[in-house]
């Protein structure tokens, strides 16, 4: 095995192209995830000519930060058109692609162990820096082109997958919003008030141990407190379609934390106010929920919070929302579009779950190719 080993410094040129002509204006960044994205940097009055100009399969990387972050920021750029990064990055191409495929270097660099490799071969400064040539010396199996080829087939498809979800996300989210704007053009405000109601029920016995708390991203999580000693008979019982918030805004970036329940009945802090549907014939929780969802409701609810210290969204503010209400079945279509639209989004992220620990799966399997040759 160890004669297929290779350093990678005998598989990479340095590239070292610059902006001379100041053609190139797309200046692009690397975040942790290894992706190239738009810069954050503000580049006005900044001489971009000394920037790097990177193309299609080369590689960019910062080597500078690589002890504070535990990662090499590192990305192969696959566009067609040229774009330029920070002439502190170092920029490379494959020497030779009959011998190695960029896309399959890129799998190797997604693996954590990669990442802790290069992090321990870091220098002792501050910012934990990796000199170039101890990169260099990192050595990788390189199996035939073919083998290559089927694993870069492999997790391409996956990405695709992945890609694939993703898009079809933002053309659901567009429905819903554009559903909601329709509905606030066309369609008179009602006062939410006169369709819901407190709920007070109480956990007395303590027979109910499933403690939530409530995020700013509108879902309950399981609460942080340690649950053993806790004493929970005056915590509100909450069940299936019934809504919890926390009427404190001001702690919250400007954002209510308020959630629907869909899961397994929960007890909440007597400090958060609960509450329910009236009638679901007339409103569905689901259509209430998507109203809550959006950033204008934040804005409204912290808008509408009062106090000194801490500003509240008390009840009553609850109540004077006003929001359209069509009729059930399009309450009913909207709401199906939206139950997809989550679907995906949880599919969404199991795929990009599963991407990254494949990485090294596919660099072992190509190692014990290379043993069994």
């Amino acid at each position: 095995m160890h004669s297929n080993l290779k350093p990678l410094g005998e598989l990479i040129n340095l590239t070292d192209e610059k902006n001379k002509d100041d053609s190139i204006s797309n200046l692009l960044g690397i975040n942790i995830s290894k992706n190239f994205m738009p810069s954050v940097a503000n580049v006005s009055g900044t001489d971009l000519s000394k920037y790097k100009v990177i193309r299609k399969n080369i590689f960019a990387c910062n080597i500078m930060h690589v002890g504070r972050d535990e990662r090499l920021p590192i990305a192969l750029y696959k566009n067609t058109e040229p774009a330029i990064v920070s002439p502190a990055y170092k920029t490379f191409e494959v020497s030779d692609l009959n011998e190695v495929l960029p896309e399959f270097l890129m799998i190797f660099f997604q693996r954590k162990e990669f990442d802790r490799l290069t992090w321990y071969f870091c220098d002792s400064s501050i910012r934990g820096g990796l000199e170039w040539e101890r990169l260099c010396e990192i050595q990788l199996p390189i199996p035939s082109l073919e083998e290559q080829k089927k694993y870069v087939k492999i997790y391409n498809s996956l990405i695709r997958n992945q890609k694939c979800y993703e898009e079809s996300l933002g053309s659901l989210r567009f429905i819903c919003d554009s559903f909601i704007e329709n509905q606030i053009l066309n369609n008179t405000k009602k006062r939410l008030g006169k369709y819901i109601q407190q709920t007070e029920a109480r956990n007395t016995d303590s027979s109910n141990r499933n403690v939530l708390g409530i995020s700013v991203k509108k879902t309950f999580i399981p609460s942080r407190a340690n649950r053993d000693d806790l004493n929970v008979s005056n915590y509100k019982l909450l069940k299936k379609n019934q809504f919890g918030y926390v009427s404190v805004t001001s702690r919250n970036g400007d954002k209510i934390s308020i959630a629907l329940l869909n899961g397994p009945d929960g007890v909440i802090s007597s400090t958060y106010i609960a509450f329910e549907v009236i009638d679901e014939a007339e409103l569905l929780p689901e259509y209430l929920y998507l109203w809550f969802s959006r950033k204008e409701f934040d804005r409204y609810a912290r808008y509408h919070s009062w106090g000194s210290a801490r500003e509240t969204f008390d009840w009553e503010d609850m109540c004077n929302v006003e929001l359209p209400i069509p009729n059930i079945n399009e309450q009913k279509a909207i709401v199906a579009i939206h139950h997809v639209l989550e679907e995906r989004k949880h599919i969404n992220e199991k795929l990009k779950a599963i991407i990254q620990p494949l990485c090294p799966i596919l660099i072992k399997g190509a190692s014990q190719n290379l043993e069994k040759g």
